[in-house]
């Protein structure tokens, strides 16, 4: 059965793509299991090289993705071409990281001499869902491809276009045939795919039910896994931190990706004694985002990737409603026909027990909650299953270092929206999955560690 695309702007269908059949899949694994082979035989500082050039073709060839990126899942282009570049800055600082993290480590003993190695593992399985159809696949690949791995990626299969680009760039750098290549394949034929003797991890980016799938498909099998999951990032505003500045970084956040982004702000918990005039800007702010064309410079929101996810928004915002939240608007009001799009708002007074609260709004919904006490607050922040991002607003230091240790999140920032970076450690606690992409840790997760001693 072939995949479509659809622009989510227009509703229109813009690729279709045959899926491949076992022997299109067994192709596929036998070419990239030899160029593994060869390619983990090269020097460390080679793979590095060439993954610092892949950064610079990327950096070259990021309007032409950028484009492919908002046709397929409706970001803005100019979000799209950011996106691309930041996989660029990614190739780089893994290429700088690679020779001192990577390199043999000593270990003084009283043997001849006693060495540590990190080797490749050989093909790792990237399983890749729409929202960042070129980061969250480069923030794996760049560090996997620098320690020695071939690596394989199925896409989300509204975004195979996406992965196909992500692939032909990949291939301009001078990453051999099939070293990086796409499987278009469907759920129901990734288990095979895992439990191919070539591959020897698998890592999955998307939601929690989706994550304990994949994760126990790779116990099964004996095969390493990285799982980066869904989140509801809570983010406390304290009574005394910079309004205007919290406001704004708060809206900032929510509404990055049109709202599609698992790192995105989902719940504000804000003071009780500032609540009201935090919600009254929040509200204008949001009103003030431009919805629209994703081509158009000028628009800011996009629409939501799918038709599927934006009605199942709206379920939420209306079954949040029914539970006591105000809606600061009507998402429908005064869109184009055309197109998935939604306007953005504001849910306030959320109750903890509103069961929308317990969930994660993947869209440009934010809600607003209120507390009294320090300790509430935290209560509140850690009282859902999820634990990806979370930030603090306060002019107090303390506060804030206090909030930083107790806070149930894997990435924690203090007066500013969270998001990755490649020198940094990525991925959450609890229910938004384990392992980490980017920073030395990323380069560390797909290596086979070797232990040689000599008499």
């Amino acid at each position: 059965m072939p995949f479509s695309s659809v622009n989510p702007a227009t509703d229109e269908v813009i690729a279709t793509y045959a899926e491949h059949g076992p022997a299109d899949v067994e192709n596929v694994l036998a070419r990239a299991d030899a160029a593994q082979k060869e390619w983990g035989r090269r020097s460390r500082a080679e793979r590095a090289e060439i993954i610092r050039r892949l950064g610079e073709v990327l950096r070259e060839g990021a309007t032409r993705a950028g484009r492919i990126i908002t046709a397929e899942m409706g970001k803005p282009l100019g979000q799209a071409v950011s996106e691309v570049v930041k996989c660029a800055t990614a190739c780089s600082v893994m290429a700088d990281y690679a020779d001192d993290v990577l390199r043999d480590r000593v270990v003084a003993s009283e043997f001849r001499s006693s060495v540590v190695r990190s080797e490749p593992m050989g093909l790792i399985l990237s399983i890749m869902p729409w929202n960042f159809p070129f980061w969250q696949f480069f923030r794996f690949a760049a560090p996997a491809l620098i320690a020695g791995n071939g690596v394989l990626l199925k896409h989300a299969p509204t975004t195979f276009g996406s992965a196909l680009e992500a692939v032909r760039l990949c291939r301009e750098a001078g990453l051999s045939d099939g070293l990086v290549d796409v499987l278009f394949i469907d759920v129901p034929a990734v288990e095979d795919v895992i439990a191919d003797k070539r591959i020897r991890a698998v890592t999955f980016t998307g939601s929690t039910r989706g994550g304990m799938a994949v994760g126990a498909l790779a116990g099964r099998y004996v095969k390493k896994s990285v799982l980066e999951l869904g989140g509801s990032d809570a983010y406390v505003v304290l009574e005394d931190a910079d309004l205007d500045h919290a406001v704004r970084t708060c809206v900032e956040s929510r509404c990055i990706n049109s709202g599609q982004s698992c790192i995105a702000a989902k719940r504000f918990i804000v003071h009780e004694g500032i609540a009201s005039i935090f919600t009254e800007r929040m509200i204008q702010l949001m009103r003030e985002r431009v919805v629209g064309d994703p081509l158009d410079a000028s628009t800011q929101i996009g629409p939501m990737a799918r038709r599927d996810l934006r009605d199942a928004l709206l379920d939420q915002i209306s079954r949040a409603v029914a539970a006591g939240a105000v809606a600061s608007d009507d998402p429908l009001r005064g869109l184009p026909e055309r197109g998935f799009f939604i306007r953005p708002l504001v849910l306030s007074d959320v109750a903890g027990n509103n069961p929308v609260a317990q969930e994660e709004l993947f869209g440009p919904v934010a809600m607003v909650m209120t507390f009294s006490t320090d300790d509430e607050a935290l209560r509140i922040a850690n009282g859902t299953s999820f634990g990806l991002g979370a930030a603090v607003f306060t002019k107090d230091s303390r506060r804030a270092d206090l909030f930083t240790r107790e806070l149930h999140a894997g990435n924690v920032f203090v007066n500013d929206f969270v998001r990755s970076d490649a020198r940094f450690p990525f991925g959450g606690v609890k229910d938004s999955g384990y392992g980490r992409e980017l920073g030395i840790e990323g380069l560390h997760e797909f290596v086979a560690v070797k232990t040689v001693v000599e008499v």
